[in-house]
Protein backbone atom coordinates (compact mmCIF):
# COMPACT_ATOMS: atom_id res chain seq x y z
CA UNK A 1 0.00 0.00 0.00
CA UNK A 2 2.75 2.29 0.78
CA UNK A 3 4.20 1.84 -2.58
CA UNK A 4 1.27 2.94 -4.20
CA UNK A 5 0.89 5.93 -2.44
CA UNK A 6 4.43 6.64 -3.61
CA UNK A 7 4.08 5.97 -6.93
CA UNK A 8 0.60 8.26 -6.97
CA UNK A 9 2.51 11.05 -5.17
CA UNK A 10 5.07 11.28 -8.03
CA UNK A 11 2.21 10.82 -10.39
CA UNK A 12 0.55 13.60 -9.13
CA UNK A 13 3.80 15.83 -8.96
CA UNK A 14 4.39 15.07 -12.64
CA UNK A 15 1.28 16.50 -13.64
CA UNK A 16 1.64 19.57 -11.60
CA UNK A 17 4.92 20.08 -13.70
CA UNK A 18 3.60 19.81 -16.82
CA UNK A 19 0.65 21.73 -16.04
CA UNK A 20 3.08 24.70 -14.79
CA UNK A 21 4.90 24.85 -18.53
CA UNK A 22 2.57 23.86 -20.77
CA UNK A 23 0.12 26.30 -22.44
CA UNK A 24 -3.12 25.26 -20.88
CA UNK A 25 -3.46 27.31 -17.75
CA UNK A 26 -0.96 25.98 -14.98
CA UNK A 27 -1.92 24.48 -11.61
CA UNK A 28 0.19 25.64 -8.89
CA UNK A 29 1.46 23.08 -6.09
CA UNK A 30 -1.65 24.39 -3.67
CA UNK A 31 -3.64 23.25 -6.13
CA UNK A 32 -5.52 26.07 -7.14
CA UNK A 33 -5.88 27.04 -10.90
CA UNK A 34 -3.44 29.38 -12.41
CA UNK A 35 -4.79 32.83 -13.56
CA UNK A 36 -3.17 33.27 -17.01
CA UNK A 37 -2.53 36.88 -18.10
CA UNK A 38 -1.22 38.68 -21.26
CA UNK A 39 -0.24 41.72 -22.60
CA UNK A 40 -0.28 42.17 -26.32
CA UNK A 41 0.08 45.33 -28.75
CA UNK A 42 -1.74 44.56 -31.40
CA UNK A 43 -0.35 47.17 -33.79
CA UNK A 44 -3.18 49.04 -34.92
CA UNK A 45 -4.59 48.35 -38.95
CA UNK A 46 -3.12 50.84 -41.50
CA UNK A 47 -2.90 50.02 -45.21
CA UNK A 48 1.43 50.70 -45.15
CA UNK A 49 2.07 47.81 -43.65
CA UNK A 50 1.67 46.26 -46.43
CA UNK A 51 2.40 42.25 -46.20
CA UNK A 52 2.06 42.75 -42.92
CA UNK A 53 -1.33 44.58 -42.71
CA UNK A 54 -4.14 43.47 -40.37
CA UNK A 55 -6.08 41.73 -42.74
CA UNK A 56 -2.98 39.57 -44.17
CA UNK A 57 -2.03 38.45 -40.14
CA UNK A 58 -5.61 38.23 -38.52
CA UNK A 59 -5.92 34.19 -38.68
CA UNK A 60 -2.31 33.86 -36.88
CA UNK A 61 -3.62 36.33 -34.47
CA UNK A 62 -6.48 34.41 -33.78
CA UNK A 63 -4.68 31.35 -33.53
CA UNK A 64 -1.96 32.74 -31.07
CA UNK A 65 -4.18 33.86 -28.47
CA UNK A 66 -6.31 30.60 -29.06
CA UNK A 67 -3.35 28.67 -28.24
CA UNK A 68 -2.20 30.19 -25.39
CA UNK A 69 -5.77 30.37 -23.93
CA UNK A 70 -5.34 33.70 -21.49
CA UNK A 71 -7.87 34.58 -18.99
CA UNK A 72 -6.83 38.04 -19.65
CA UNK A 73 -5.20 39.72 -22.27
CA UNK A 74 -4.12 43.85 -21.60
CA UNK A 75 -4.46 44.78 -25.99
CA UNK A 76 -2.78 47.95 -26.90
CA UNK A 77 -2.84 49.96 -30.64
CA UNK A 78 -6.24 48.13 -30.54
CA UNK A 79 -9.02 49.45 -33.05
CA UNK A 80 -12.48 48.45 -32.30
CA UNK A 81 -12.59 46.43 -35.40
CA UNK A 82 -9.61 43.77 -34.02
CA UNK A 83 -11.79 43.67 -31.30
CA UNK A 84 -15.00 42.93 -33.07
CA UNK A 85 -12.49 39.83 -35.16
CA UNK A 86 -11.43 38.88 -31.71
CA UNK A 87 -14.87 38.55 -30.62
CA UNK A 88 -16.12 37.22 -33.76
CA UNK A 89 -13.68 34.28 -33.67
CA UNK A 90 -13.29 34.08 -29.93
CA UNK A 91 -16.61 34.07 -28.69
CA UNK A 92 -15.81 32.73 -24.68
CA UNK A 93 -14.43 36.64 -24.52
CA UNK A 94 -15.74 39.64 -23.74
CA UNK A 95 -14.36 42.75 -23.62
CA UNK A 96 -14.41 46.69 -22.21
CA UNK A 97 -12.23 50.11 -22.52
CA UNK A 98 -12.76 53.21 -24.89
CA UNK A 99 -10.28 54.69 -27.19
CA UNK A 100 -7.92 57.63 -26.33
CA UNK A 101 -9.63 59.92 -27.49
CA UNK A 102 -12.57 59.19 -25.39
CA UNK A 103 -14.57 57.45 -28.39
CA UNK A 104 -14.50 54.43 -30.01
CA UNK A 105 -12.98 55.75 -33.42
CA UNK A 106 -8.51 55.81 -32.25
CA UNK A 107 -6.49 53.28 -29.92
CA UNK A 108 -7.67 51.73 -27.12
CA UNK A 109 -5.68 49.88 -23.99
CA UNK A 110 -8.75 47.04 -24.16
CA UNK A 111 -8.73 44.21 -21.42
CA UNK A 112 -10.06 41.24 -22.75
CA UNK A 113 -11.31 38.68 -20.57
CA UNK A 114 -13.16 34.87 -20.32
CA UNK A 115 -16.73 35.15 -19.16
CA UNK A 116 -16.75 31.75 -17.62
CA UNK A 117 -13.67 32.04 -15.93
CA UNK A 118 -14.21 35.81 -14.65
CA UNK A 119 -16.82 38.19 -13.40
CA UNK A 120 -16.45 42.15 -14.27
CA UNK A 121 -17.48 43.91 -11.08
CA UNK A 122 -16.24 47.44 -12.07
CA UNK A 123 -14.53 49.28 -14.95
CA UNK A 124 -13.42 52.91 -15.82
CA UNK A 125 -10.58 55.18 -18.06
CA UNK A 126 -8.27 57.57 -16.86
CA UNK A 127 -5.53 59.50 -18.61
CA UNK A 128 -2.33 60.33 -18.06
CA UNK A 129 -2.43 64.01 -18.16
CA UNK A 130 -2.32 66.82 -15.23
CA UNK A 131 -6.39 66.23 -15.53
CA UNK A 132 -6.53 62.54 -15.73
CA UNK A 133 -10.55 62.88 -15.58
CA UNK A 134 -10.13 64.49 -18.87
CA UNK A 135 -11.06 62.38 -21.58
CA UNK A 136 -8.70 62.74 -24.78
CA UNK A 137 -6.56 65.35 -22.41
CA UNK A 138 -2.86 65.54 -23.38
CA UNK A 139 -0.03 67.55 -21.09
CA UNK A 140 3.67 66.38 -20.40
CA UNK A 141 4.53 67.03 -24.07
CA UNK A 142 2.93 64.10 -25.57
CA UNK A 143 1.64 63.95 -28.87
CA UNK A 144 -1.05 61.97 -28.43
CA UNK A 145 -3.18 61.56 -25.53
CA UNK A 146 -2.37 58.29 -23.51
CA UNK A 147 -4.65 56.73 -20.97
CA UNK A 148 -5.47 53.44 -18.65
CA UNK A 149 -8.11 51.09 -19.00
CA UNK A 150 -9.10 48.95 -15.70
CA UNK A 151 -11.07 46.69 -14.44
CA UNK A 152 -12.25 44.86 -11.15
CA UNK A 153 -12.70 41.59 -11.23
CA UNK A 154 -14.03 38.45 -8.92
CA UNK A 155 -12.05 34.84 -10.28
CA UNK A 156 -14.88 32.29 -10.05
CA UNK A 157 -12.40 29.37 -9.35
CA UNK A 158 -10.29 31.29 -6.39
CA UNK A 159 -13.09 33.45 -5.61
CA UNK A 160 -10.79 36.40 -5.22
CA UNK A 161 -11.30 39.91 -6.19
CA UNK A 162 -8.61 41.56 -8.23
CA UNK A 163 -7.66 45.10 -10.56
CA UNK A 164 -6.40 44.96 -13.81
CA UNK A 165 -4.65 48.11 -15.46
CA UNK A 166 -3.60 48.36 -18.91
CA UNK A 167 -2.24 51.51 -20.49
CA UNK A 168 0.73 51.91 -23.48
CA UNK A 169 3.26 54.61 -22.76
CA UNK A 170 4.58 57.50 -25.21
CA UNK A 171 7.44 56.73 -27.46
CA UNK A 172 9.97 58.99 -28.08
CA UNK A 173 13.00 59.15 -26.54
CA UNK A 174 11.98 62.55 -25.53
CA UNK A 175 9.21 61.61 -23.65
CA UNK A 176 11.53 59.96 -20.91
CA UNK A 177 9.61 62.49 -18.32
CA UNK A 178 6.52 62.03 -19.65
CA UNK A 179 6.48 58.25 -19.21
CA UNK A 180 7.88 59.12 -15.76
CA UNK A 181 5.42 61.31 -14.94
CA UNK A 182 2.59 58.50 -16.69
CA UNK A 183 3.98 56.06 -14.06
CA UNK A 184 3.67 58.49 -11.06
CA UNK A 185 0.31 58.93 -11.41
CA UNK A 186 -0.62 55.12 -12.26
CA UNK A 187 1.59 54.22 -9.23
CA UNK A 188 -0.66 56.82 -7.08
CA UNK A 189 -3.95 55.08 -8.04
CA UNK A 190 -2.65 52.23 -7.24
CA UNK A 191 -1.31 53.05 -4.24
CA UNK A 192 -4.99 53.86 -3.06
CA UNK A 193 -6.20 50.66 -3.51
CA UNK A 194 -6.68 48.77 -0.78
CA UNK A 195 -3.13 47.91 0.56
CA UNK A 196 -4.23 43.91 0.23
CA UNK A 197 -5.36 43.78 -3.15
CA UNK A 198 -3.99 42.35 -5.77
CA UNK A 199 -3.17 44.44 -8.61
CA UNK A 200 -1.84 43.13 -12.63
CA UNK A 201 -0.40 45.95 -14.57
CA UNK A 202 -0.36 45.61 -17.97
CA UNK A 203 1.31 47.77 -20.78
CA UNK A 204 3.91 48.17 -23.33
CA UNK A 205 5.85 50.79 -21.58
CA UNK A 206 8.17 51.78 -24.68
CA UNK A 207 11.14 51.95 -22.71
CA UNK A 208 13.21 48.49 -20.84
CA UNK A 209 13.26 47.68 -17.47
CA UNK A 210 16.75 49.36 -16.46
CA UNK A 211 15.66 52.95 -16.26
CA UNK A 212 13.67 55.13 -13.61
CA UNK A 213 10.00 54.30 -14.98
CA UNK A 214 10.53 49.84 -14.03
CA UNK A 215 12.50 51.06 -10.64
CA UNK A 216 9.38 53.09 -9.94
CA UNK A 217 6.75 50.76 -10.32
CA UNK A 218 9.06 48.16 -8.61
CA UNK A 219 8.49 49.72 -5.24
CA UNK A 220 5.16 48.55 -5.32
CA UNK A 221 4.75 45.56 -7.55
CA UNK A 222 6.81 43.08 -9.05
CA UNK A 223 8.18 42.13 -13.09
CA UNK A 224 6.50 38.79 -13.33
CA UNK A 225 9.30 37.69 -16.12
CA UNK A 226 12.39 38.31 -12.91
CA UNK A 227 10.18 36.46 -10.46
CA UNK A 228 8.90 33.76 -12.38
CA UNK A 229 9.72 30.08 -11.22
CA UNK A 230 10.13 29.40 -15.26
CA UNK A 231 10.43 31.59 -17.90
CA UNK A 232 10.69 30.75 -21.86
CA UNK A 233 10.87 32.36 -25.30
CA UNK A 234 13.05 35.68 -25.86
CA UNK A 235 13.55 38.18 -23.51
CA UNK A 236 13.27 40.90 -26.09
CA UNK A 237 9.71 42.10 -27.08
CA UNK A 238 9.60 44.12 -30.03
CA UNK A 239 10.48 42.90 -33.23
CA UNK A 240 8.82 45.07 -36.09
CA UNK A 241 7.74 42.08 -37.74
CA UNK A 242 11.28 40.76 -38.01
CA UNK A 243 10.80 37.84 -35.47
CA UNK A 244 13.84 39.25 -33.84
CA UNK A 245 13.09 41.15 -30.66
CA UNK A 246 15.94 43.78 -29.48
CA UNK A 247 14.32 44.95 -26.34
CA UNK A 248 11.62 44.27 -23.89
CA UNK A 249 9.18 47.16 -23.08
CA UNK A 250 6.26 45.25 -22.81
CA UNK A 251 5.47 44.47 -18.97
CA UNK A 252 3.41 42.26 -16.76
CA UNK A 253 3.56 43.76 -12.94
CA UNK A 254 1.84 42.44 -10.27
CA UNK A 255 0.52 42.79 -6.70
CA UNK A 256 -0.70 39.86 -4.33
CA UNK A 257 0.64 37.03 -6.78
CA UNK A 258 3.46 34.52 -7.82
CA UNK A 259 4.27 34.12 -10.79
CA UNK A 260 4.56 31.00 -11.91
CA UNK A 261 5.65 30.64 -15.04
CA UNK A 262 6.25 33.74 -17.49
CA UNK A 263 6.55 32.99 -21.84
CA UNK A 264 7.00 35.00 -24.77
CA UNK A 265 5.24 33.93 -27.44
CA UNK A 266 6.58 33.76 -31.29
CA UNK A 267 4.08 32.03 -32.89
CA UNK A 268 4.37 32.99 -36.71
CA UNK A 269 2.90 30.96 -40.23
CA UNK A 270 4.87 31.75 -43.28
CA UNK A 271 6.90 33.99 -42.30
CA UNK A 272 4.03 36.19 -41.11
CA UNK A 273 3.56 37.11 -37.12
CA UNK A 274 0.34 38.56 -34.75
CA UNK A 275 1.93 41.23 -34.31
CA UNK A 276 4.76 44.05 -34.49
CA UNK A 277 5.87 43.00 -31.03
CA UNK A 278 5.38 39.11 -29.24
CA UNK A 279 3.05 39.07 -26.56
CA UNK A 280 3.93 37.66 -23.43
CA UNK A 281 2.00 35.95 -20.63
CA UNK A 282 2.16 34.96 -17.16
CA UNK A 283 0.30 32.35 -15.27
CA UNK A 284 -0.12 33.53 -11.40
CA UNK A 285 -1.60 32.03 -8.08
CA UNK A 286 -2.97 34.31 -5.70
CA UNK A 287 -0.80 34.99 -2.36
CA UNK A 288 -2.58 33.69 0.19
CA UNK A 289 -5.88 35.66 1.11
CA UNK A 290 -5.36 38.17 4.51
CA UNK A 291 -6.71 37.39 7.75
CA UNK A 292 -7.42 41.40 8.19
CA UNK A 293 -11.10 42.85 7.37
CA UNK A 294 -11.82 41.94 4.11
CA UNK A 295 -12.56 44.29 1.00
CA UNK A 296 -16.15 44.63 1.74
CA UNK A 297 -15.52 45.92 5.34
CA UNK A 298 -12.81 48.52 4.33
CA UNK A 299 -13.04 52.06 3.62
CA UNK A 300 -13.57 52.96 -0.12
CA UNK A 301 -9.89 53.69 -1.18
CA UNK A 302 -9.24 57.49 -2.59
CA UNK A 303 -7.72 57.84 -6.48
CA UNK A 304 -6.17 60.69 -7.93
CA UNK A 305 -8.78 62.97 -8.46
CA UNK A 306 -12.37 62.26 -9.40
CA UNK A 307 -10.95 58.84 -10.35
CA UNK A 308 -12.66 57.59 -6.66
CA UNK A 309 -14.01 53.64 -6.97
CA UNK A 310 -14.94 50.71 -5.13
CA UNK A 311 -17.82 48.62 -5.35
CA UNK A 312 -18.65 46.84 -2.42
CA UNK A 313 -16.76 48.94 -0.37
CA UNK A 314 -17.88 50.85 2.88
CA UNK A 315 -18.74 54.53 2.47
CA UNK A 316 -18.86 56.65 5.29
Amino acid sequence: MDERKTIVAILRGLAVTLCLLGASPAVAQTGDTALRVMTFNVRLPVPQDGDNAWERRQAVFIETIADAQPDIIGMQELYQRQADHVIEHLPDYAWFGIDRRGGHGDEHVGIFYRRDRLHLLDSGDFWLSETPEVAGSITWGNLFPRHVSWGLFEDKVAGRRFHVLNTHFPYRAEDGEARLSAARLIAAWIAQLPANEPVVLLGDFNVTPDGPVHALFSGELTDARLAARTTSGPDGTFHNFTGTADRRIDWILVRGFRPQGVRTVTTHRDGRYPSDHFPVFADLVFDPAPTARTHQDAPCPGSPGPLEHSPGCRRP
